[in-house]
């Protein structure tokens, strides 16, 4: 198996390996590609203008280049990106034909696998969640890139697409084939991966470069055997007998508090610790007085002592070992630490520290987490391991950098780095938890309990699951390309990618440079945070900020795909505010999107989402223009053969027919409303007015294309449509609650759309639904809801074509009879239905001239506006300039939908004045929640600053 797994190859990295080709050049082995284009690399530090690239990491030339493995992988950006792509992609040519509709991944596979499990990281989508999607829209050679890597699964799901077992194979074959999907075409892509962060795109590298399984194996089973020989005594302790030897599998070490009472020093561990149900217990007795003591109550011990790094004076918080968990052959045993562990303790504290060990200083100040650790006293990286464990893991660590053979100390150290934060004071004791290593994840946490985990036992078993993990794979040939920059400035040239998949920082659920900086500091080379997409206010970033620098990264993406092709975001939702921000960026970008979807975790499966109310993870499928869209829209930009010539070019890229257990879905892409938003954004990212109005564009839907279920089809799409429906009981709309007006509009258009009804059957059923309604949202009533947007019938004249069919098809005795005849008159009087689209304009007018009544209202107390132009029939601002707006009181109750017809109109007349007045107005917090007003106020902002 180890002779041609995944990770091995016929020009796997040994000095008697043979020649090796990189780039149309042969070398007579590995080790001569890598010092040739090590030189190369060095040659790149010489030039001042290098160091200048945006992004480019923080440490000395010698520390980049010895975690470097160039061309394949530099921890820098990468020079040798374009020469890849010269070399291994394909020209992109408008010519040939490529079709594919959107794909959603499921992330919820995967994350058993060893491989996945080889090496934590903040953020994961597991790689055999990645495949299908790859496999979906390229072919064999095709370019990916992920230019928010992380760990690099990404380049391992490329790899996958080429090296899968026969039986996973053949059960996606049949899932694809079920689900109406042509066959895969297997075989690796290439893939170019990025990452901000050096040891994001060091442990990439180490996922995704060949190397010797095997030997990995010996080398570092013989380092861990020379370095237990040397310093093993460190972990040896007496068996209750006096005579036998156990390994320490961890110390507990409890913080030291005082009894508020009595001043009494309390050892937590001792006291709080329920020994039968191994718990941590609410509330015990003080050792000294008898007390009632929680935690919240106690009072924190400091000590001093001579920094280990410097000789200065150290404070922190006390710390005492209280227990010891030990082993003799397979039994496990525990014990108090005796005097013999304690004098041993002590020997190794005195100890010096040794030089592998980083010393430099944790930028608290700038640290959204540097204020749970600096008042404890643990301010610099080496504070983060207590003594015992950092003499052995330098001495490890001191052995790898020994060992000649540059990939195979490359993967060591991967292994080494893999436990860093495990075997510091992160790591969290947990008696009711079996697993040894528990920090508490996405944070900066010194726990009051610290289990000191033995870097012996970890190291043994983590060669092993590695050695089982990436054994099990097969691949021929290394596919993947790591850059550590920006994705915002990614040497690639335009049009060369054939698709994208990344997974995006997401505001600031993950500070990714400050977490990464423990273990960066080991390596030498750490994250430049400046151009860091995140939201933290320690580093003066908020989401403006966040919006502005994942736009430049979306624009990057935008630049280097090539016309008409897509790319996958996997974004984990939090905050409303940053999903919009997100997709606003994504627009703005250039790219259109097609399909958003949120796993559903209890079910396994995708539900499309219809509001942005979202707190779950996504998966945005959006797609480049073809270049013939882009360039024909120069011509048609503000005609209404402009907006059909998009709508058409949307369509073709929408699925057409989505089964679900035995279901149909209604697409809500393909519904008129969310049809005509995605109109308006592609108009207005492109600074183009709109030319039709909602009603106008909803009746030309009617006109031009295929309805069904309340979806649009493109003629030819309609009777693959009509096939597939036939498979199906039924067709399902995704489930939605009135939580604003427009939410409440849509609602009631669903509910009367079939069935019209009257104010009595409806009030109910809409105070049943309408609890959720947004604190910040004007509330409406039932009423006038009704009176704006929908008709009813009064009893006189013919009955309404929508309620004859729904009558005539719901009441025998009213089958047959004349639109006039009445009985039916009476049955359908007072009964509100949906306007045709067909006459909806003078509805849709009188509508939006009360709304726009009321978006004047929200002006600046000091903002006078000028007289309307003769038939303007709007109100524009003043003329535009860069004089200071008047500041007025925020509204906190407001109408979005006035607000939302006020900033389109002023949009469509150029008064960006007015847009950004009535917007500083408003709340930030609504603002960047709703995605239209976002829209409108960003592209107002951006037209007043040219």
């Amino acid at each position: 198996m180890s002779t041609d797994n995944l990770f091995t190859s016929e020009s796997f990295n040994k000095k008697d390996s043979g020649p090796v080709t990189c780039l149309g050049m042969t070398f007579p082995t590995d080790e001569a590609r890598r010092e040739y284009f090590l030189d190369k690399l060095r040659e790149k530090f010489r030039d001042p203008e290098f160091r200048k690239i945006e992004g480019f990491p923080i440490g000395d030339d010698e520390d980049i280049l010895a975690m470097s493995d160039p061309p394949y992988y530099t921890a820098c950006p990468n020079p040798f990106l374009e020469d890849f792509v010269r070399h291994y992609g394909k020209p992109f040519d408008p010519n040939k034909p490529y079709n594919r509709k959107p794909f959603a991944v499921d992330v919820s596979e995967g994350k058993t696998d060893q491989l996945y499990k080889a090496h934590f990281y903040h953020t994961k989508v597991p790689h055999l969640a990645i495949v299908p999607s790859i496999l979906h829209y390229t072919e064999p050679g095709d370019l990916v890139l992920d230019g928010f890597c992380g760990s690099g699964m990404t380049g391992v799901a490329a790899q996958w697409c080429g090296a899968a077992p026969e039986n996973y194979r053949r059960k996606l074959e049949a899932d694809w084939t079920r689900e109406g999907r042509g066959k895969p075409k297997w075989g690796a892509r290439r893939v170019v991966l990025n990452d901000l962060s050096p040891e994001a795109t060091f442990i990439a590298a180490n996922f995704n470069i060949p190397f010797d399984v095997d030997e990995f194996a010996r080398v570092s089973q013989q380092i861990i055997k020379e370095v237990e020989i040397e310093l093993g005594w460190m972990y040896e302790t007496l068996h209750s007998d006096g005579k036998t030897k156990g390994h320490i599998e961890y110390t507990v070490w409890s913080e030291v508090f005082t009894c508020p009472e009595c001043s009494g020093e309390v050892i937590f561990l001792d006291e709080a610790l329920n020994q039968d149900t191994k718990r941590v217990r609410d509330s015990f007795p003080c050792p000294h007085c008898g007390a009632s003591l929680k935690k919240s109550t106690l009072e924190r011990v400091f000590e001093t002592q001579s920094d280990p790094a410097n000789g200065n004076p150290w404070k922190r918080v006390k710390y005492q070992p209280s227990l010891i968990v030990y082993s003799i052959g397979k039994n496990k045993y525990e014990k108090q630490p005796d005097a013999d562990d304690l004098d041993v303790l002590e020997r190794i504290r005195l100890l010096p520290i040794p030089s592998e060990i980083p010393t430099n200083r944790f930028p608290v100040e700038d640290m959204y987490h540097g204020s749970r650790i600096a008042p404890k006293g643990f301010t610099h990286i080496h504070h983060f391991y207590l003594p015992r464990n950092a003499q052995i893991i330098a001495a490890i660590w001191q052995k790898t950098t020994k060992v000649d053979d540059q990939r195979l100390q490359h993967i060591i150290k991967f292994m080494l780095d893999s436990h860093l934060v495990n075997m510091s004071i992160e790591n969290r004791y947990r008696p009711e938890v079996s697993f040894p290593y528990n920090p508490l994840t996405g944070v900066y946490y010194i726990p009051s309990l610290i289990s000191e985990a033995s870097p012996f036992t970890a190291y043994k078993n983590k060669i092993a699951r590695m050695t089982n993990g990436f054994g099990t794979y097969h691949n021929s040939q290394n596919v993947s390309w790591i850059s550590c920059a920006t994705a915002a400035v990614i040497s690639l040239p335009a049009n060369s990618i054939d698709f994208i998949f990344t997974d995006p920082p997401f505001g600031e659920n993950i500070y990714y440079a400050d977490l990464n900086f423990l273990v960066e500091s080991w390596h030498g080379v750490l994250t430049n945070a400046r151009p860091e997409a995140i939201v933290d206010k320690f580093k003066n970033k908020d989401l403006p900020e966040y919006q502005q620098l994942m736009q430049r990264c979306f624009e990057e993406y935008c630049r280097v795909l090539k016309p008409g092709r897509w790319m996958t975001v996997v974004f984990h939702n939090s905050r409303n505010a940053v999903w919009n921000a997100i997709q606003e960026a994504m627009l703005a970008a250039g790219f259109v999107v097609a399909d958003v979807r949120t796993m559903d975790k209890k079910q396994g499966s995708y539900r499309q989402v219809t509001s942005s109310a979202v707190k779950q993870d996504l998966v945005i499928s959006a797609y480049k223009p073809n270049g013939g869209l882009e360039e024909r829209f120069k011509l048609e930009a503000g005609t209404e053969e402009g907006v059909w010539d998009f709508i058409r070019t949307h369509l073709k890229q929408l699925p057409v027919f989505v089964p679900r257990e035995g279901r149909g879905e209604v697409l809500a892409e393909r519904q008129d409303y969310l049809l005509y938003d995605r109109m308006v954004a592609f108009h207005v990212q492109r600074g183009v007015t709109v030319p039709l109005s909602a009603s106008e564009f909803y009746q030309g839907l009617e006109q031009r294309f295929s309805e069904r279920d309340g979806m649009y089809f493109l003629p030819e799409q309609v009777a693959e449509y009509d096939k597939k429906r036939l498979t199906v009981k039924d067709v399902e709309a995704p489930e939605f609650a009135p939580v604003d007006e427009f939410s409440a509009i849509r609602w009631l258009q669903r509910l009367l759309k079939d069935k019209p009804q009257s104010f009595q059957d409806i009030q109910p059923k809409f105070m049943r639904e309408v609890a959720g309604w947004q604190k910040y949202e004007k509330p409406l009533e039932l009423s006038e809801l009704l009176e704006q947007n929908f008709l009813r019938y009064d009893g006189k004249g013919e009955v309404p074509s929508q309620i004859h069919s729904y009558l005539s098809s719901n009441f025998k005795e009213l089958r047959g009879l004349p639109k006039d005849a009445p009985a039916l008159c009476a049955k359908g009087k007072d009964r509100w239905y949906v306007p045709d689209p067909n006459k909806a304009g003078d509805l849709e007018k009188l509508r939006e001239r009360a709304l726009l009544k009321e978006f004047w209202e929200y002006l600046p107390a000091g903002y006078e506006p000028a007289k309307p132009d003769s038939g303007a029939g709007f109100l524009p601002g003043l003329s535009p300039n860069h004089a200071p707006l008047p500041r007025s009181k925020k509204i906190k109750v407001i109408r979005l939908e006035s607000v939302r017809v006020g900033f389109k109109h002023c949009w469509q007349n150029r008064d960006y004045r007015t847009i950004v007045a009535v917007a500083q107005r408003i709340p930030e917090a609504i603002l960047q929640e709703d995605s239209k007003l976002l829209m409108w106020y960003d592209q107002a902002m951006t037209r007043m600053g040219d």
